[in-house]
């Protein structure tokens, strides 16, 4: 008897490489189910667990061409995670935001609690005191919120462990568009996880670098809309070599940093006008 939600396990060098990887085995062996996404006639989805491991995650070629996205809009997304940009958007009450990962690792708030968590400064100095720990972790569920609401957070937890110099970083999801997010997902986790390494290199006095990065996701899915789209995504593999599907960070450079010149005016426009600002 074969599994019911298969495994993909991937170990690659680099993160693009990876994330194409576990996509395409994803397309290859995936179940086939249903989501509460679907629009009537789509198919359904291919999906499983997936365990992507990326051995060193800043080694060149670092960026996917296949960005659902812009390479601003991957900009906007890394500081939505690291300095949280946007926190400022949730508002539920108003049809805004309900959360932000960013907000849930450094101000989680708990019912009857004056002050919120914040986790991250908590794994840093889990793993200053012992770098060893198995308990330098942080977590993004709250069930007496995230049951209640339509789309509540795919992340459910970072776990950190320092081996040697190097801090290795396990994420979970409960959910990832294995097509449309994922690779913006890792991309952003591994610059939170290099954060976290440079706030150990300060404190502990000496250089912690990034080391291991494992994407674990619960379920790992390519929805039935986007299949046409994948199928030109999987015909771009047989034409184009692996160099010609990746950028390298710097040959990026000047695109990243005009979108971090756009972002902060973009702030600037928000907190002025109190509306979302554009990166025009």
């Amino acid at each position: 008897m074969g599994l019911t939600l298969p495994i993909v396990y991937v170990v690659a060098d680099t993160l693009p490489e990876a994330w194409e990887k576990a996509v395409v085995e994803t397309w290859h062996i995936g179940a086939s189910v249903r989501t509460q996404y679907d629009k009537p006639g789509d198919p359904p989805s291919k999906d499983a667990i997936a365990i992507i491991v990326v051995k060193e995650p800043f080694k060149e070629p670092r960026i996917h061409r296949a960005l659902p996205c812009g390479l601003a809009e991957l900009e906007v997304y890394r500081q939505e995670v690291i300095y949280g940009i946007h926190d400022h958007w949730i508002d539920p009450e108003s049809g805004k935001w309900n959360y932000t990962y960013h907000e849930r690792l450094t101000a989680y708030t708990v019912p009857g609690l004056d002050k919120p968590i914040d986790q991250l400064s908590y794994i840093v100095d889990a793993l200053c005191k012992a770098p060893y720990t198995r308990r330098a972790q942080a977590i993004t569920w709250k069930p007496w919120a995230d049951t209640c609401v339509e789309h509540p957070p795919c992340l459910q937890r970072i776990w950190m462990r320092v081996i040697g110099d190097e801090l290795v970083m396990n994420a979970h999801m409960r959910s990832n568009d294995a097509f449309k997010a994922a690779f913006m997902n890792m991309y952003a986790f591994t610059e939170l996880q290099k954060l976290v390494s440079e706030r150990l290199s300060e404190h502990l006095g000496r250089e912690i670098r990034v080391g291991q990065y494992t994407h674990i996701a619960d379920s790992f899915h390519i929805y039935g809309a986007y299949f046409d789209e994948f199928q030109r995504f999987l015909e771009t593999l047989q034409k184009r070599t692996f160099e010609q599907r990746t950028y390298r960070t710097e040959e990026v450079l000047p695109i990243l940093e005009e979108a971090r010149e756009a972002i902060k005016r973009s702030l600037e426009e928000e907190r002025l006008s109190g509306r979302k600002g554009s990166l025009q």
